[in-house]
């Protein structure tokens, strides 16, 4: 099913959006990364929706650019220390664990791999076999990444010490 290219933009430019911004952790850095994926998906275009998901051809397109990126990342020397970076702030723990910001740092410290199928599977919702297919690797491949990854997130965000405002703490009358 051929479709316009213009419409998908419409379409797709928002969750294409939320996904750069998981991968990169900066606004401008994920509005780069949508660009140059909906450029390059224009150029070939033709081609793309002829496919059957061409949505998933795109985001195979974000996934291999956002790799190649952090690939020359990686090459550059580090001159700070990535884990002296910002303190969260007391108050409200819970608070900072809803925080989209700790989130996507937490994130930018998980491996482009781990990242990557963390990413596609919260944030674009696909299903082992879908990953597996995107990224190349064995559906085994992808569970061991996202538990990997899972368990390393929640070993950098804290825990909260006493219950939420917004949970239950008595039974329900």
């Amino acid at each position: 099913m051929e479709t316009n290219f213009e419409a998908f933009v419409a379409a797709r430019s928002t969750p294409l959006f939320r996904g750069a911004f998981v991968l990169t952790g900066n606004r401008e850095a994920a509005e780069d990364l949508v660009q140059e994926t909906l450029e390059r998906a224009c150029r070939k275009w033709h081609t793309i929706a002829g496919k059957d998901s061409p949505d998933l051809y795109v985001r195979w397109i974000m996934v291999n650019l956002a790799n190649d990126r952090w690939r020359r990342f990686r090459r550059l020397v580090m001159t700070s220390d990535p884990k002296s970076g910002d303190k969260a702030a007391s108050g409200d723990e819970f608070g900072q664990v809803d925080n989209r910001d700790q989130l996507v740092r937490a994130l930018q410290q998980l491996p482009m791999r781990m990242r990557t199928v963390v990413v596609l599977r919260y944030f674009h919702d696909l299903s082992d076999a879908e990953i597996a297919a995107d990224m190349d690797i064995s559906p085994g491949t992808v569970r061991s990444q996202l538990a990997r990854g899972i368990e390393k997130l929640r070993g950098q965000i804290p825990v909260p010490s006493t219950p939420s405002p917004r949970q239950h703490t008595e039974g329900i009358r």
